[in-house]
């Protein structure tokens, strides 16, 4: 795929990103990704941020993440916490939740992006992901998706939110890609317009970006057979035998 091939939505996408050397761009090949009979439409993902703060880096990180990802040809959905309440503060059908649920439901992928607040990812980040189920009236809202993660620090470089985020992302049965990035100092790595700077910083951010795109690729297709259960084989087994020979009807 040349970048003559790139829909005019990854043009207008990257036509936004002044920080990317377009000498350097290579849309993705999806034909060394996929096979021919595989699905051919964008690529549905999710950006989560763990910050409220008119000011906030997380966010900022999020909506650059946004772009890359359009680059790259996804469909992106980025949901804003504002108005989530706590997790079980409320019932399910509060309309912040219903949007949250129903957006993770129609994603193939998600970033997360979180501030590290007192050593952790936010409770803003943690609501979030509490708030989507396992399983929602036998769907799987997030079983065999992928997963890229990020953080920013108000301090030095660390990596307590990234680590905190993947082991949820395992928790959820995601796929959660090897590469993540983790942005110190943010408050000088975006100007006051909530660019990002160029830096290794945001090259990474690319990396991660094109990292999601390439693994959701290749795995969307292929999800359903891939998180197939010997367990859950047997024990719908076990459940039609119980219905088929009970005593009394």
């Amino acid at each position: 795929m040349t970048n003559e091939l790139m829909t005019d939505e990854m043009k207008a996408a990257l036509a936004d990103l002044p920080n990317i050397d377009a000498e350097h761009w290579r849309p993705l090949e999806i034909d060394r990704l996929v096979g021919p009979d595989a699905p051919r439409h964008a690529p549905r993902i999710l950006v989560l941020y763990g910050s409220l703060r008119e000011r906030s880096f997380s966010r900022f990180a999020a909506e650059e993440a946004a772009r890359l990802l359009r680059a790259f040809g996804a469909e992106v959905r980025l949901y804003s916490p504002a108005g989530l309440p706590l997790p079980d503060d409320c019932e399910a059908d509060h309309p912040k939740v219903q949007e949250l649920r129903e957006l993770a439901q129609w994603s193939e992928g998600m970033l997360w992006a979180s501030p590290e607040r007192h050593g952790a990812m936010t409770s803003i980040m943690k609501a979030q992901i509490d708030w989507i189920p396992l399983s929602l009236g036998g769907v799987r809202s997030t079983q065999g998706k992928t997963l890229a993660i990020l953080q920013v620090s108000g301090g030095s470089q660390s990596f307590n939110s990234v680590n905190q985020m993947r082991i949820l992302g395992r928790w959820m049965r995601m796929l959660t890609i090897p590469n993540q990035s983790s942005v110190p100092k943010a408050f000088n790595e975006f100007d006051e317009h909530g660019r990002m700077r160029l830096s290794p910083l945001y090259l990474r951010i690319v990396d991660v970006c094109e990292e999601l795109m390439k693994f959701t690729w290749m795995n969307r297709d292929r999800s359903a057979y891939l998180i197939e259960r010997y367990s859950e084989r047997v024990e719908s087994a076990e459940e039609v035998s119980r219905r088929v020979n009970q005593s009394t009807i």
